[in-house]
Formats: structure tokens, sequence, C-alpha cells
């Protein structure tokens, strides 16, 4: 089954050309089953492009996927396009109205910034709590996951002496874990962050466990109550040309920036990238979709008591 979103969003099209299965309202209401509902908190002032990119994954699985996009009403976008999230989006006081199986919360630009700082920090830390009983599993992404872990767990990020940018190498700690199933034992996933959250204050939360990580990058995927709460430091999601599109923006705008590491052949920016965690990240997706199906409750109103 494919995932569900409006017939009009830009994703649409998109990924009906590279043959990523999407249907509209009225097809899927034929359907006598009960789709998983996983809301996506997107932050990312690439809006349409982050859509492409988390839909293209959430779609490659055999279950019926209703997607709902949730804006931060405290928050002036001025990257998407216009009239784009009044259309396509619900607000967070909507989307709290209701229940998920799933809910995903991307990165934004914010990370140097104080976490109280960042315009909609109440707004999102009042999702969050909400998330604790009515939705089954949230994965946070990169700033998401800071975010997150700072939240509930206390535990600050820190700035790092360069951005952590290109691809990285990353080892499976919790071979058993539902979310690794078919992993090898490394893989290669994108980074591109200023920022980190220490090994070692992770360590020190005994409801945490660091599920995969990478000498370079360190945690890279933490866990809590049983894969409820899922943290990715990185990108996964990522296409063939992100880090390419952030390297040139940031070279155009005369920002210091290296050269994304083992991203570009021979580390050359004139050469067209290769693309080495397509498959992984479509597995980690997979796995997460499946986990959430396999444990969410059927009759979501059974979420109604804390974790």
């Amino acid at each position: 089954m494919p995932i569900k979103i409006p017939k009009a969003l830009p994703a649409y099209n998109a990924l009906r050309t590279e043959n990523v299965f999407v249907i509209t309202d009225a097809r899927a209401n034929r359907q006598d089953i009960r789709p998983l509902k996983v809301a996506i908190v997107n932050l990312m002032p690439t809006t349409v492009e982050t859509e492409i990119q988390l839909l293209r994954l959430l779609g490659n699985t055999p279950l019926q996927v209703d997607i709902t996009l949730v804006r931060m009403g405290s928050h002036e976008s001025r990257n998407a396009p216009p009239g784009h999230l009044e259309k396509f989006y619900v607000s967070t006081a909507e989307a709290m109205r209701g229940r998920f199986d799933g809910l995903i919360v991307t990165g934004a630009p914010v990370e140097t910034l104080p976490f109280e700082d960042v315009d909609y920090w109440g707004e999102l830390t009042e999702l969050f709590d909400y998330s604790e009983t009515r939705v089954w599993s949230t994965l946070h992404i990169c700033w998401g996951a800071q975010a997150g872990l700072y939240h509930r767990y206390g535990i600050q990020k820190r700035l790092l002496p360069n951005k952590l940018f290109g691809v990285f190498a990353h080892g499976v700690n919790e071979r058993h874990s539902p979310l690794f199933r078919g992993f090898d034992d490394e893989f290669l996933a994108p980074q591109s962050r200023h920022t980190e959250i220490d090994r070692a204050e992770i360590a020190l939360a005994p409801a945490l466990a660091v599920q995969s990580e990478s000498p370079c990058g360190g945690a890279f995927i933490v866990t809590a109550r049983e894969g409820r709460e899922v943290y990715v430091t990185g990108h996964l999601e990522y296409d063939s040309l992100t880090l390419d599109r952030e390297y040139r923006r940031d070279a155009a705008k005369g920002v210091p920036v290296a050269v994304p590491i083992n991203y570009y052949p021979k580390n050359d920016p004139t050469k067209q990238p290769i693309v080495r965690w397509r498959a992984h990240a479509h597995l980690f997706f997979s796995n997460w979709l499946n986990y959430v199906y396999q444990e969410t409750p059927y009759d979501l109103a059974s979420l109604d008591k804390p974790r």
C-alpha cells in the first residue's frame, strides 16, 4: 500500500515519476483497512524538498500510511512557496486534537541558538509533551533529535570546532533491534551539523540506549522506551544532491565551508556525488514503520495513558 497525500502537493507528481506508490483520499477511502497515521513536523527551510525526501522513504512499504503535515504557528516561514503551508499543513493545535501511530520531527537551521531562544520552542515542547500519550513512536532527526533529548532528558548540545559535514561510516551496537533488521555491520549516512550531543551525557541517562554510533560523529541513533522514542543525529533522508546544494550555497555566500567528506569522488566537488546510503535509508524507515505497525494498538484511543 502507498502513502496517502493530497494530489496537489508538489511531492505527489515528483514521487509518481519515481514510481513511489502514492494515492489520494478518494482511492484510500475505498480500501477497507486502518492506515498508519503519521504526522511530519517539517521545520526545514527546504520545505518541499524535505517533504519529497521523507515521503519517498515512507512510501517504500506495503503498508498504507496516512500523512499529516504539521507547521509551527509561532514561526513565520520565509522559504515555503506562497500559500503552501496554509494549503497543505495543519497547525499544531489541530494536530494535537488527534492521535498518531508515528510522529517525525525534522531538523531545523537553528542549532547554534539556545533551545529557549528558538521562536517556536514553547509550541514544539507542547507537541513533545502531547506525544507522550497520543503518539506511539516519535522519530526525531538532527536538530529535532537534539531538541527532544534536551527537553526530555536535559541533555545539552555543544558546539563543534568544525562543522561535521559529509558521509560517514556508522556501526550498529544493537544488532537485534527491529530498527536494524537487515543492516550491514557498517553503513554510511550523511551528517551536516555544527553541534553534537555528548556521548557521555547520554550514557548517564538510564532510559537511553545508543543503538548506532561513529568514531567521527559520535552517537548516531539513540532510542528510549523500547523504540517508542528514536533520535537520529544525522540525515539518512538526504537525497543525492542535498549536501552538494548545502556546500554550494555556503560557498556562494562566502561562508567558510569545507568540501563534504567522503561524498564527491576523490573529494572533488566538480564530480558527481556517489550515493552510498540510499539502501540503508529505505531499510531504516521501513523498519521503523514496520515496528510501529506491529506494536501500535489498533484503537489509537488506548494511547491516552502515560508511557
